[in-house]
Formats: C-alpha cells, sequence, structure tokens
C-alpha cells in the first residue's frame, strides 16, 4: 500500500483535480445561474406565471444543495471517483427527460429531482476532494475551481440564448443534456490520497457518515445560522438577474449581457479572493463576514438602481450593479468552503462540504419561488432583491461570532501559518499556531 504523505500535497495531481473540480462547478452553478433565461419561454408555453416557473430552478438548485451530504456521504465510503461520475450520468439524463416536458410537473422530476440530484453527487465530492489536495494555497485552489461558475456563466448565457432562438427550448435542453455528460470524465480525474487524521475505517451509521455530528461544535453551529440566511437571497440572482434586466426594457441578449458581467466579475473576484485569502493578512472568519455584507449591499443596489438608456440602451446602471455584485458575490464563495478545514479539521472536510450546501438550500428552496411571488404581486423584481439582499446581510452579521471575525483584545503577532488541519479555529488558541508551509495564521483571541 502506499504510504501516507505527511500532509496534502499543495500541487501535483491536486492541479488536475482543480481543473476537473473547475468543470463540475461550471456544468453545475455555472449552468444554473443561466437557466433563469429559459424560464419566460416555459412561462409563456405552459401559460404558467413567473412564480411557478421558478420552482424549476429553485427545486434544482434545493434537490441539488439538500442531497449533498448524501453525496459527500457515499464518497467517504466508496471513494469520489465513481459518484461523480454517476452523478454526471443521472444529471445528463434530467436534462433529457426535460426536453420531452408535457407540463411544468415533468420539469419538476426531470430538472428539479434528477438533474439536482446528478449535481448533488458531482459537486460536493469534487470540491471536498480539491480541499485535501491543498494546504497552503488551499483557498487559492477552491476560488480557482470556483471560477468555473462564472467562466460557464460568460460562455453558456449568450450560448443558451443562442440555442433558444435557434432550436427552441426543447432543443436546448437536449444539447444540455449532451453538454453535463462531461461531468463523467471529470469524475474519473478524482484520484483517491490518503492524509493522517483520516479515520482508520468510514463512518459506521447514516448519522455518523452524514457529519451530523459536527453540529455539536459551537463555531459550526454558528456557521450554519449564517449560512441558511445567506442561502436564503445569496442565489436569487442565479434565477431572477436575467428576468430582472427583461424587466427593465432590455432585450434578450442585452439581458444576457447583464448576466455575463455579473459572470465575469464573480470569475475574477473567486481568483483574487483565493490569493488574497492565502496570503494570511486577515483571518479567514473576517473577511468571509465583510464579503458577504458586501454581497447584501450589492444585492440591494441591484434591486433599486434603475435601467438608464430606455428600451434601446444597454443598461448601464444595472451592468454596474451586477457587476459589484459579482464581485462581491465572488469573493465571499471561496471563504465558504476555504474556512471549513479551520472549522471541522480535514478529516471532515468531505462531509462538512456536504452539510454546507444542505445548509443553503434551506434558504435556496424558497428564495426564487418566493421572489417570483413578489414579482408576480408587486409587477417587478425590486422588492425581490431588497428581500434577498437583506437577507444575505443578516446572515454576514451572524458570522461575527466566529473566532477571528472581531480584533481580539491582545493579539499576538507572528508570521502567517496555513489553515489549520485539525479545527483548531473551534478551540480559541491563546498563541498563534505554528504549522509548515505558509499561510493562514491563527490569533489569539481572548481578553
Amino acid at each position: 500500500m502506499t504510504p501516507k504523505p505527511d500532509g496534502p500535497p499543495d500541487g501535483g495531481w491536486g492541479w488536475v483535480v482543480a481543473a476537473a473540480a473547475f468543470a463540475v462547478n461550471g456544468l453545475s452553478y455555472g449552468l444554473l445561474r443561466s437557466l433563469g433565461l429559459v424560464l419566460p419561454d416555459l412561462a409563456e408555453h405552459f401559460d404558467r406565471t413567473a412564480q411557478d416557473t421558478a420552482w424549476v430552478s429553485a427545486l434544482a438548485l434545493a434537490v441539488q444543495q439538500a442531497a449533498s451530504p448524501v453525496g459527500s456521504a457515499l464518497s467517504t465510503r466508496w471513494g469520489a471517483r465513481p459518484i461523480v461520475m454517476v452523478g454526471g450520468i443521472l444529471t445528463s439524463l434530467g436534462f433529457v427527460f426535460s426536453a420531452f416536458a408535457r407540463s411544468l410537473l415533468h420539469l419538476y422530476l426531470g430538472l428539479g429531482v434528477l438533474a439536482g440530484s446528478g449535481w448533488a453527487l458531482a459537486f460536493a465530492p469534487a470540491l471536498g476532494t480539491l480541499s485535501r489536495y491543498f494546504s497552503r494555497r488551499r483557498v487559492l485552489a477552491v476560488g480557482l475551481a470556483l471560477t468555473g461558475n462564472g467562466a460557464s456563466s460568460l460562455l453558456l448565457a449568450p450560448a443558451l440564448q443562442l440555442l433558444l432562438d435557434t432550436f427552441g427550448w426543447r432543443g436546448a435542453m437536449l444539447l444540455l443534456g449532451a453538454i453535463t455528460l462531461h461531468l463523467t470524465p471529470c469524475g474519473a480525474l478524482l484520484r483517491p490520497l490518503a492524509l493522517p487524521g483520516d479515520p482508520p475505517a468510514p463512518p459506521r451509521g447514516p448519522l455518523a457518515a452524514l457529519g451530523l455530528g459536527l453540529f455539536t461544535r459551537r463555531a459550526f453551529l454558528v456557521f450554519a445560522l449564517g449560512t441558511v440566511l445567506v442561502g436564503g437571497g445569496y442565489y436569487v440572482p442565479y434565477v431572477h438577474l436575467a428576468p430582472h434586466a427583461l424587466d427593465r426594457g432590455l432585450g434578450g441578449y442585452r439581458a444576457a449581457l447583464v448576466v455575463a458581467v455579473a459572470a465575469v466579475a464573480d470569475a475574477g473576484a473567486r481568483l483574487v479572493c483565493g490569493w488574497l485569502a492565502d496570503q494570511g493578512w486577515v483571518p479567514l472568519p473576517r473577511l468571509l463576514a465583510v464579503f458577504g455584507a458586501l454581497t447584501g449591499l450589492a444585492l440591494l443596489a441591484v434591486g433599486l438602481v434603475p435601467v438608464v438608456g430606455g428600451k434601446e440602451g444597454w443598461g448601464g446602471s444595472l451592468l454596474a450593479t451586477a457587476g459589484a455584485y459579482g464581485l462581491s458575490a465572488g469573493s465571499y464563495a471561496p471563504l465558504v468552503f476555504g474556512v471549513l478545514p479551520g472549522l471541522v479539521g480535514i478529516g471532515g472536510v468531505v462531509q462538512a462540504t456536504g452539510l454546507v450546501m444542505m445548509l443553503m438550500s434551506l434558504g435556496g428552496l424558497l428564495g426564487p419561488p418566493l421572489s417570483g411571488f413578489l414579482r408576480d404581486e408587486t409587477g417587478d423584481f425590486t422588492a425581490s432583491f431588497l428581500l434577498c439582499g437583506s437577507l444575505v446581510f443578516s446572515g454576514s452579521f451572524i458570522y461575527m461570532g466566529l473566532p477571528g471575525v472581531l480584533p481580539s483584545c491582545h493579539p499576538t503577532s507572528s508570521p502567517a501559518t496555513p489553515p489549520p488541519e485539525r479545527g483548531e479555529l473551534l478551540q480559541v488558541p491563546q498563541v498563534a499556531q505554528l504549522a509548515p508551509g505558509g499561510p493562514q495564521s491563527i490569533l489569539d483571541t481572548t481578553c
């Protein structure tokens, strides 16, 4: 048997895993973000309201996130590689099934349940495996993988609009089924890695396999409460940013440009924030709270700023606020997963990743339909974005209960050190924890 390394390799095959996670993220969240362009066609074809069609994307997002702990548990038992490959097949079948839908119920089952379940088996195991391959550059690697969301949105938003204009929504669904099948070879690249601190045997029993015992830890519980509120508003722009632009008088391709601008800003911010976080200049929990609050403020601005230029213009003010949203939301995303090893330890990071996705689904399930309901009642998405921005801002306020968010009374000065591998953030250390290799220090937080 291959001996266990002293720690994460911090490179090597890890960059191949990062590329695979990049593609998995692009073919899951990137596709979900662009799927809002299909909703007006579905509402017109089935003669239903925006609230009814919003449940298609909301169910897909909620199932993907709520079932993520199952994907994590299965990957802990049998490995990430086969689980992600099966997830790719299920996702592709969901889109193919939806192409032949005769009612919204068929779309709820095809995209919501089947494709959502496939995404659940693919995303959390892929991202959890990536976190195990890195230590000193973990947040940068996670940020690189999460740029797949923005890069995919940049390509898929105009491409999907072209497919809708050329083949209709049924033809677009068939082609998306072929594209999402590429999740399967991505899963084949996830080589297993044994590390010190791994449990000697897979967890026994469903509760242990799902990692529910992590909720007994105070820091993870605070993180969970904040994440639930953030999830209530974070994903509303994935579904309703494009319809919001359409309501403001922008045409199909100009609405797609709004989504593309947010995607480009999102992708760039994930890389820059990942590099910044790995320098260790600011504690990861503090960065998480700050960028979460900025995301909430940006969403408020998206709802309040009117389109300038009228029906023939390009909506410069909406483009600007969408870019601000992309920058702040992109900075927030890698921090959510980068902070996990410090909360639960490297041995529990795959299970924690699945739980984070489940937590966000609790709010994500209600956010888009509530946004659609407010649109039907008020005639536009202004109230929708005001509500989701307030939820994200409130969740970021709860993050202030995490260790390291508020400045300590007597901070210790020490060189930067890497993220803790066994959950030292839970112990509120008296002095800086030192670990070989680089950049994240844990300072004294007691007075």
